[in-house]
């Protein structure tokens, strides 16, 4: 890239693409950079995976790469002013039912990473905490991880902040479903096609899509006749439970300073499942429960890919019984009779964009000039909200890492997605029954 005259198109502005959007228009303010999304970005409700209540940040990784990346981002979230507000170091707490713990410490000591980072017993994590997880699920866990440098983040909160300082900068935004990428027979991308049929055309278009990225690529191939612009195996729309409570007075005086916990669990048992502490101001505990699916349909005539129900807000409030009785479970395994009687009122379905390995995509389209796909958050994604911009602009520019380009690269060998545990596993049309609206 030269002068930065070109022009951008990231489709999605959620993470990956309001972070580039950032980068970008701080390198290159004289460049034309456009946000679509379907949601305005003040919308009171979003179909974004980061547009949430709230977060883990935290940089406990047994794989190296990640576990220093998100240490960049961690210390911008706790010294940048445009996003300590929405960064809240509550520690975290972790049961390990194999090696992770072990592995997280070494990684923080190859980086040089000084912090007070342990693995404790069944029995001392029982008293930890005023002895908050005396009572949750130690069933096969070998030691417990716990690091006081790690919290969560206001995640819809920081995400329209973060997109209306880019507004500021600059950047523009526009309001629309995509309908299809603009192919040429040669696979040259030269923007997008709203359903409505506005075209939007610039120099590079970035799709940023979560977990519409299939299902755009899908409708893209099929509309230009060019097969290989699809997602094929590559990446995979899935969807997760979540849920919270609303605390009285009493309980908030008792878990209001707790620390972001997981129940960690091997690739055979499944996902790992986590409690978020209560909300400040509305006081509301969140979990994620332990079934990740997919929505595998016919989104045209003969061409099946998972992709989020095909509702303007994902039908992310319809949550059935059986996908509620995960939150449930969730507070069971980390509270036992403790919080039984507690009221799990507030359900959303979150979706994302999996890849088997759980690696992000930030690669050029092999397929398509023009084309770049920077997503695959794999519901790990928030916590690099302030850096994954800075490493996708570095793609555009060709200077991205060799160890990077090869671990996020669009076309790359792809482990069996038996071997992740947070992969999804179900299909959504097995996990539905009478659904219940959840309120927001």
């Amino acid at each position: 890239m030269s002068s930065g005259k070109e022009s951008y198109i990231i489709v999605g502005a959620g993470i990956f693409g309001v972070s580039t959007a950032y980068y970008l228009i701080k390198q290159y303010p004289n460049a034309s950079v456009t946000l679509v999304d379907r949601d305005a970005f003040d919308a009171e409700t979003r179909v974004a995976a980061s547009w949430d209540w709230n977060k883990v940040v935290r940089a406990d990784y047994d794989d190296i790469v990640y576990c220093e990346l998100a240490l960049e981002a961690q210390d911008i979230f706790k010294s940048d002013p445009l996003w300590k507000p929405y960064f809240h170091e509550t520690g975290l707490i972790w049961t390990c039912r194999d090696d992770y713990g072990r592995a997280v410490i070494d990684n923080y000591k190859r980086l040089g990473r000084k912090a007070d980072i342990k693995v404790v017993s069944i029995e001392e994590a029982r008293k930890m905490y005023g002895g908050l997880f005396d009572s949750a699920d130690y069933t096969g866990v070998k030691e417990v991880l716990i690091n006081p440098t790690g919290g969560w983040g206001a995640a819809g909160d920081s995400l329209r902040a973060i997109t209306r300082e880019v507004l500021r900068l600059g950047v523009k935004y526009e309001v629309a479903e995509v309908a299809t990428l603009l192919l040429g027979k040669d696979g040259q991308c030269s923007g997008i096609k709203t359903t409505k049929g506005k075209v939007l055309k610039a120099s590079h278009t970035i799709l940023s899509a979560g977990a519409y990225t299939a299902t755009l690529l899908e409708y893209s191939a099929v509309n230009s006749g060019l097969p290989n612009i699809a997602a094929g195996f590559r990446v995979v729309a899935g969807g997760i439970t979540t849920g919270m409570a609303k605390l009285d007075d009493a309980s908030h005086a008792i878990y209001g300073s707790m620390p972001v916990a997981f129940q960690g669990y091997t690739p055979k048992q499944g996902p790992f499942i986590g409690s978020l502490p209560p909300t400040p101001g509305d006081h509301e505990m969140k979990w994620w429960g332990p079934t990740i699916f997919k929505n595998t349909r016919e989104v045209l005539p003969g061409h099946f890919v998972s992709s989020p129900p095909p509702k303007p807000d994902y039908a992310q409030w319809e949550v059935s019984p059986r996908l509620k009785d995960d939150i449930k479970h969730a507070n069971h395994v980390f509270y036992g009779k403790k919080t039984a009687h507690w009221k799990l009122e507030k359900h959303r379905i979150c979706w994302d964009a999996f890849t088997t390995s759980g690696d992000f995509i930030v690669s050029p389209h092999t397929a398509s000039k023009g084309l770049y796909i920077a997503t695959g958050g794999s519901f790990h994604g928030y916590k690099f909200f302030p850096v994954i911009g800075k490493y996708v602009v570095q793609m555009l520019e060709g200077r991205l890492s060799p160890e990077l380009t090869a671990k996020w690269a669009w076309d790359r060998q792809r482990p069996d997605p038996a071997l992740s545990p947070d992969f999804p596993r179900f299909e959504m049309r097995d996990l539905v029954g009478p659904v219940r609206t959840s309120k927001l």
